[in-house]
């Protein structure tokens, strides 16, 4: 039986988007959060000079690529330890997460968590699984016939972020009840307030967190954003061998193969740090425009400590917010696309160029 899923909720966009197109100033599209910055010169070369790829990949990624990925565990996200059946390659972050829960078994009866304020691909492969999801932020409330508890941190659309004790309570209360967890890490590198502004954000897999044993412990990451990568498809798991290892089975089976010049590509992007230090300083310079211009708008920014976006409310229903936004040639994302929790926010993207953002302060300032 085909899973019966929920309309795509950007559809419902269309409108606004018409109207904030017509500003005679043009439109600042701060909704969907995709990369406009070029894709590294280092990065594109190593691509260009692996197109010559007329043998299979390897599912499992290179020797090379398996390398990069433990390396670049232990050099920026303090993790050690990880062999070879400890990492994994995907084709992007999206359709892992969205087929995870049914390529570890979960099915109808089993229970899927996720945060409150969410993704919503967590919801929809629970539900492409015949699952249930549960969204919640806390342990104690995680039920009974829990398999699979979903995490994100740096939180998308809210910034939010976990810390060690966060971590560990919430990996704890997953071995309790057998489930595997899974921390969706994107945004890793993009700490902005508090203490992310000069700690790592820590992961998942950090000893501090789990002790001395990976197990049913999983992180995943995606070169999308600190590399712009989103239109390469290029991200990767890391953790358990006893999850990870049934994952790369059935991606064999299934041809779900990283191409080979994509898999040169990341090896070069993981092995260089510089790019991703000046990609983080142009979302620094653009953040601290936007910010204070909500402010002044009436916006109540909420957590937003870190990752791509700021979480924002002015007090009335988002849609109300989206079509004022909309008046001033302005696009965001209504909290409504994001649970059932949040009907007030709003999420701004900070993917949009330095004269974009500006346009967007000043009409708000307005």
């Amino acid at each position: 039986m085909v899973a019966q899923l929920p309309d795509y909720p950007w559809d419902q966009m269309a409108p606004f988007t018409e109207r904030a197109r017509a500003h005679p100033n043009g439109v600042v599209d701060l909704s969907i959060g995709s990369p406009v910055d070029a894709t590294p010169e280092i990065i594109r070369r190593a691509l260009t000079e692996a197109t010559d790829a007329h043998a299979y990949p390897q599912t499992a990624g290179s020797p090379e690529l398996r390398a990069a990925i433990i390396a670049w565990y232990e050099r920026r996200r303090g993790v050690f330890g990880l062999t070879d059946r400890n990492v994994l390659p995907t084709i992007g972050s999206k359709e892992l997460v969205a087929l995870l829960p049914m390529m570890i078994g979960v099915g109808p009866g089993d229970i899927v968590v996720h945060p409150r304020a969410a993704y919503p691909t967590y919801a929809i492969g629970a539900a492409l699984a015949g699952a249930t999801p549960f969204p919640s932020d806390d342990p104690a409330e995680w039920p009974e016939g829990t398999r699979l508890v979903w995490l994100n941190s740096p939180g998308n659309p809210d910034g939010r972020v976990l810390g060690v004790t966060e971590l560990r309570a919430a990996v704890e209360r997953a071995r309790e009840l057998g489930a595997v967890i899974v921390n969706d890490e994107c945004y890793a590198e993009l700490g902005w307030d508090g203490p992310w502004a000069d700690e790592a954000i820590p992961s998942i897999l950090d000893s501090r967190v789990i002790g001395d044993s990976r197990h049913n412990v999983v992180a995943i990451y995606s070169l999308s954003k600190q590399s712009n990568l989103a239109g390469y498809r290029a991200a990767f798991a890391a953790g358990c061998g006893g999850v990870i290892g049934p994952l790369l089975t059935m991606r064999k089976h299934a041809g779900l193969i990283v191409p080979a010049p994509l898999q040169a590509a990341m090896v070069v992007a993981l092995g260089d740090d510089e790019h991703v230090a000046v990609q983080k300083e142009r979302y620094r310079a653009r953040r601290d425009v936007l910010l204070p211009a909500l402010a002044d708008a009436g916006f109540r920014v909420d957590h937003s400590v870190a990752g791509l976006y700021l979480w924002a409310t002015e007090g009335v229903d988002a849609w109300e917010s989206i079509d004022r936004l909309a008046a001033l040639g302005i696009l965001a994302g209504p909290g409504h696309f994001y649970g059932d929790f949040y009907p007030e926010h709003v999420r701004f993207s900070l993917t949009a160029t330095d004269e974009r953002i500006a346009a967007a302060a000043e009409r708000l300032r307005l």
